[in-house]
């Protein structure tokens, strides 16, 4: 099979998976190889995969010729789809005449399970060594770890790639039985928790000595597929915060599940993807990392989904009224931060500006609160910052009409389009 057509059918079977990014690692500039981490980084040219990101890696498999026959998969082994494999050497090559032209900045490396986790790791391996050895290539290199692979596997990956990750999959333990009969909590988490023990120690060693070898120094992500299966967003919320806190996790990506495979078990296939669910889930994971909120406080048993017409934080403050009018001139900063349209930075210029003198409503526009928002959820000095006093009613229809307003061109009711 020519290289070509290899590359169209593990590059198209990569396209599935969200966990792409290229933050957090600062690999610079080194004497006689080529590409670099840094922010300073230019003349990238930007890549757009068929569904529409924006990226500026080479997102690839290594092989798509799967063992495993994971369900919702479109890589599975009972499914008929051309199959192809990569060798070391070609993928090495392409890689780096991908980044000579300028086309990418690093690579995303992921693959089936060929044949084993072990055997498919050891490719890998053997992939990422000849570039950072052979042909000196110094730069970002995310890859997957493969659950079930060996310990030994594991860190040798580590050591070569800048970030790692670790695919979940599935919300709970009883959707991977029913749907990935292969696949196992444990055998998930066991890297997941390695990974994290390593790059703990990695950093410890850097301390001490500035030659010690850096174990993937931008950490590990993850992803969840939403929809496949019938779990509500709190459980996903509750799965998210267990992940950070427990793995330290640098992100969770959603994956807004795309049918591609009919099966009595999964959404049929004129189902349309939760493109607005995942949409609604990368906000309330922005909550859970940055603003303070707990999962049980987003959602709870008799509320255990966001409703998906507003955005997260607007459905948290209409199911909390008790919480509100927040006084602006009082208000510390983890409280500022519960207010709809109020975000990490306006808080704080809010803080500095209020040294000064009380806040009024006019001022709050000026130090980048979105009033549209905030509104209905705020005093200044005791007075309300609208000047009609709306019911719960009247403020919904409000932030609805806001809320679509602020969703992009073409979005139809409360169901995203992966087409225009």
């Amino acid at each position: 099979m020519e290289l070509l057509d290899k590359l169209t059918i593990l590059s198209d079977a990569a396209k599935y998976d969200a966990a792409c990014t290229s933050s957090g690692a600062r690999r610079g500039f080194k004497e006689g190889m080529i590409g670099c981490t840094s922010s300073s980084i230019v003349g990238c040219c930007h890549t757009f995969s068929a569904d529409g990101r924006c990226v500026t890696l080479l997102k690839v498999l290594m092989s798509n010729d799967c063992s495993y026959d994971c369900t919702y998969c479109v890589n599975r082994r009972s499914n008929d789809t051309p199959r192809a494999t990569f060798t070391p050497r070609e993928l090495c090559e392409l890689t780096i005449g991908f980044y000579r032209r300028n086309y990418i900045e690093g690579l995303f490396l992921s693959s089936a399970v060929l044949g084993s986790p072990d055997r498919t790791t050891e490719q890998m391996v053997v992939t990422l060594r000849l570039l950072r050895e052979e042909y000196r290539f110094n730069g970002y290199i995310h890859a997957k770890a493969i659950p079930g692979t060996s310990p030994e596997l594991v860190t040798a990956l580590g050591l070569l790639a800048d970030r790692l990750s670790v695919n979940i999959e599935l919300p709970s333990e009883a959707s991977l039985r029913k749907l990935a009969p292969n696949k196992t909590k444990a055998a998930i988490l066991a890297p997941m928790g390695q990974i994290r023990d390593q790059e703990a120690e990695s950093k410890a060693e850097l301390v001490k000595y500035r030659s010690a070898p850096r174990f993937a120094p931008a950490g590990q992500a993850t992803q969840l597929i939403v929809g496949a299966t019938g779990e509500s967003d709190r459980h996903i919320l509750h799965l998210t915060e267990s992940l950070y806190g427990r793995y330290r996790l640098r992100r969770v990506f959603y994956s807004a599940y795309v049918p591609v495979v009919e099966n009595t078990l999964l959404p049929a296939l004129d189902t349309k993807p939760p493109l607005l669910r995942e949409h609604r889930l990368y906000q309330a994971d922005w909550l859970l990392r940055f603003y303070g909120f707990r999962a049980g406080e987003l959602l709870d048993e008799d509320q255990p989904d966001f409703d998906p017409r507003l955005d997260p934080k607007c459905c948290w403050a209409l199911r909390h009224p008790e919480f509100f009018p927040v006084e602006v001139n009082r208000a510390d900063y983890e409280t500022l931060l519960r207010v709809p349209g109020m975000g990490v930075v306006s808080a704080r210029r809010i803080l500095v500006a209020r040294r000064t003198g009380p806040l009024h409503a006019d001022d709050l526009k000026k130090l980048g609160v979105v009033m549209k928002r905030a509104q209905y959820f705020l005093t200044c000095s005791g007075q309300l910052a609208t000047p009609l006093r709306l019911s719960y009613a009247g403020v919904l229809a409000s932030l609805l009409a806001v809320e679509r307003a602020a969703l992009p061109v073409g979005v139809q009711g409360e169901q995203l389009s992966l087409f225009e």
